[in-house]
């Protein structure tokens, strides 16, 4: 617990989007928010199949299903305040990087996620007007955008002051 940050400190990372971080604390802080949120997204995944709930099959209050949907509602919650953290901390790469607008920028990777997301979500509610096929193209826009952002914030150099 040495290296643990102090509560300034990720203070600092994640509720604001002002100031600057390398590439090196952009890939440790955007791991740590990943660790945070794979048990949640782990346990969303076990509860969700509990969320198609037809009524000529189960009663109309089923716990079970109560509970998958109140899980939904608090992963919501936990996910979008991991997106908000997420893009403090990226705001703060993009500026270092020298970029433009850097929130708006550091904003896109979440953005598409949560949109990939809710199309998967609403296709399996809907297949008889929306067919499976069209979620791909949902699924290839978050995966590009995303693997661009890991790359420009986790790997690039930042670019020197002459360009």
């Amino acid at each position: 617990m040495a290296d643990w940050p102090s509560s300034e400190r990720i203070r600092f990372l994640f509720r604001s989007d002002q100031g600057r971080v390398d590439r090196d604390t952009w890939r440790r802080g955007a791991l740590s928010l990943l660790a945070v949120f794979a048990p949640f997204l782990g346990l969303w995944l076990l509860l969700e199949p509990y969320t198609n709930h037809d009524l000529s099959k189960t009663p109309l209050f089923d716990p079970v299903v109560a509970l998958a949907y109140s899980y939904l509602i608090f992963f919501a919650i936990v996910g979008t305040l991991i997106a908000v953290s997420l893009v403090n901390l990226s705001a703060k790469r993009f500026r270092d990087l020298g970029r433009p607008a850097p929130l708006g920028l550091a904003s896109l990777a979440p953005f598409a996620v949560f949109l990939d997301g809710a199309a998967r979500w609403l296709q399996v509610r809907v297949a008889e007007i929306m067919p499976h096929w069209q979620v791909y193209p949902f699924d290839a826009a978050a995966a590009v955008i995303v693997l661009w952002t890991i790359y420009e914030l986790g790997f690039s150099e930042k670019r020197s002051a002459a360009q």
